[in-house]
């Protein structure tokens, strides 16, 4: 590949034009109207119409703010279903897997769903497909350990509503500029009155109004606005806003989802929520034994619905693997403890 950029987009040019060619040939084709039904030749359209765009009769490259979002895009011509996507460090163009599994201590941990998605789709789109799944079997959880993925307001909610399912698992942080300070008055420090549609700040100052909010899509409902002359004097205000001279304006979710997130922030600071959540380390411990032994990663076939089945097989083996350990009387293995961690609580 060239190295400079602007080498790089006039290579871009140039295979754009060859491919337009070659697909103006086919549909100019008319007395062979199969070639437009070939699975290439439709793969080769739709990544020309996701990767050019033609300005007065020129092709030319698109900016990446210009193309589709990551789920839509085709990112391998040898298998359009996958989708390109990076979490940390990791990146890889494919699927993803959502395994599920038990958690008791009394007895042997088996997967009870598999799951096959584009490496696009996010974690939390997949537990009311896990729970549809478990519920006519009979499989549900009193209690699901999910990672920080799956705790958004709306699904702690969904979750329990619907299956009766409580997700147990860290929920986002405040982002606020005042919870991030740790000294600002965020907005879990104002107790809020749902049948009055009352905001009490922590000076003791009650809210004058409480309105649809103006921007929804930030996820907020209402907006609770205190008034100019008990926020001006206030000797805190530097800790409660930044603005000059407006007052505190507090934005609230749908009662259900705040108050969900509220007690879930509270809960996650707990040494009985550490306790309680413990168990679910037990899944990476999962993912690691179904890489080790069954390449995990690697996807050996094309399309989504041939992925899923090795996916499907993987658990299976897994299942067989600690079903035989379980009945040889092999223990659960422990989860490890770095020599740091360990140093840390010979010194406690």
């Amino acid at each position: 590949m060239p190295k400079t950029d602007t080498a790089r987009k006039a290579l871009a040019a140039v295979i754009g034009a060859d491919g337009q060619v070659l697909l103006h040939a086919i549909d100019a084709a008319v007395e062979q109207p199969w070639l437009r039904e070939i699975p290439a030749v439709q793969t080769l359209r739709r990544v020309w119409a996701d990767q050019y765009v033609e300005v007065h009769g020129t092709l030319s490259w698109r900016e990446v703010k210009d193309m589709p979002s990551p789920a839509e895009l085709i990112a391998s011509p040898y298998d359009p279903e996958a989708r390109y996507s990076t979490k940390r460090a990791v990146e890889w163009i494919g699927y993803k897997v959502h395994l599920t599994e038990t958690c008791d201590p009394a007895t042997p941990h088996l997967m009870v769903h598999v799951e096959t998605t584009p490496a696009t789709t996010p974690d939390d789109h997949m537990l009311a497909t896990v729970h549809a799944s478990l519920e006519p079997r009979g499989w549900l959880p009193a209690e699901h350990l999910v990672d920080k993925g799956s705790t958004d307001s709306q699904v702690l909610v969904d979750s329990q509503r619907t299956y009766g399912v409580t997700l147990i698992g860290p929920v986002a942080d405040d982002p606020s500029w005042q919870a991030r300070a740790g000294t600002g008055f965020d907005k879990g420090q104002f107790l809020v009155d749902w049948e009055q549609k009352v905001v009490t700040c922590p000076m003791g100052q009650q809210s004058i109004s409480w309105l649809p909010n103006t921007y929804p899509q930030n996820g907020m409902m209402w907006e609770a606005r205190f008034a100019r002359k008990d926020c001006t004097p206030c000797l805190r205000r530097a800790q409660c806003t930044r603005a000059k001279q407006e007052p505190r304006i507090v934005g609230l979710q749908a009662q259900e989802h705040y108050e969900a997130l509220h007690a879930a922030r509270q809960r996650q600071t707990t040494a009985e929520f550490s306790q309680q959540y413990a168990p679910r380390a037990g899944i990476e411990g999962t993912h690691a034994q179904g890489i080790r032994r069954c390449g995990l990663r690697q996807a050996r076939y094309i399309g989504l619905a041939k992925t899923h089945l090795p996916h499907s097989a993987t658990a299976a083996a897994l299942n067989l693997v600690r079903l035989g350990e379980w009945w040889a009387g092999t223990p659960h293995a422990k989860t490890r403890c770095s020599p740091f961690a360990r140093l840390k609580e010979s010194l406690a």
